[in-house]
């Protein structure tokens, strides 16, 4: 009985043993590798945005021309007064006074500015204008008279570059007519002077007919000394009233 105990007990051990080593010998199931790390996601780009101008000093009245270009820009605004334009683009402008433009570009990165001044001078002052003679100045300004020795009525040799001067303006305006008005100094009788001073017209008026002059575009006329052009009784003066005076007829 006891042989029996025994063997059992052995046997028992020996179970136990047995499932120790059976269970020291197996080995444990690998276990699955870690997932790897997210992938970091980049932050939006920043918007980049330049804007120039072309040229940037001008007079006021005067145009320049703004251009500009951006970058990761979904919206840009271009000020004072211009509003929403494109991702890139050009503008004219033509300020009054002094501006700075400014540009805005905005997108999912952020918001850029740029800006650019405008420098704008006065025009110089316009050239006072000036006046168009009138036929009558001109009259007065080119046409010559021509001058006599005393109690004569021939064209001096002096006076015929006078008379030229005059045909020339004359034919320069061949619509316009002529009274030849023949002077003399108040030496003389009246009548005589009268005579004298006929003479001298008609001597004036053959010579621009000689010059080219038609005759019916001058007519003649004799005041004698009635007319005196200076007062004083000397020579010089004399020298004055004796002469064959053009008047613009009308």
């Amino acid at each position: 009985m006891r042989n029996r105990t025994n063997a059992r007990a052995i046997f028992s051990t020996l179970l136990i043993i047995v499932a120790l080593g059976a269970a020291c010998s197996k080995k444990p199931a690998p276990q699955a590798p870690p997932p790897p790390p997210p992938t970091p996601v980049a932050p939006p780009a920043r918007p980049t945005v330049n804007l120039q101008a072309n040229p940037t000093f001008i007079q006021r009245g005067q145009s320049t021309t703004l251009s500009w270009s951006s970058t990761n820009a979904t919206s840009l605004t271009l000020s004072p007064g211009i509003g929403m334009v494109t991702a890139e683009g050009t503008q004219t402008v033509s300020p009054q006074d002094a501006i700075t433009y400014t540009i805005t570009a905005t997108g999912p990165g952020g918001s850029a500015d740029a800006s650019v001044h405008i420098s704008v001078s006065a025009p110089p002052p316009a050239a006072p204008m000036t006046k168009e003679p009138s036929l009558q100045e001109l009259f007065d300004k080119e046409v010559k008279d021509a001058f006599f020795d005393y109690d004569k009525a021939d064209i001096r040799a002096d006076v015929r570059d006078a008379l030229s001067q005059t045909a020339q303006f004359l034919r320069s305006y061949p619509q316009l007519k002529v009274v030849i008005e023949g002077h003399c100094d108040e030496r003389g009788s009246t009548e005589y002077n009268l005579a004298l001073g006929d003479r001298r017209a008609a001597a004036v008026k053959q010579f621009m007919i000689s010059l080219g002059i038609p005759a019916d575009r001058m007519e003649t006329v004799s005041y004698g000394k009635e007319r005196p052009f200076c007062t004083a009784s000397d020579e010089e003066c004399y020298k004055q009233n004796r002469r064959g005076h053009f008047v613009m007829g009308k």
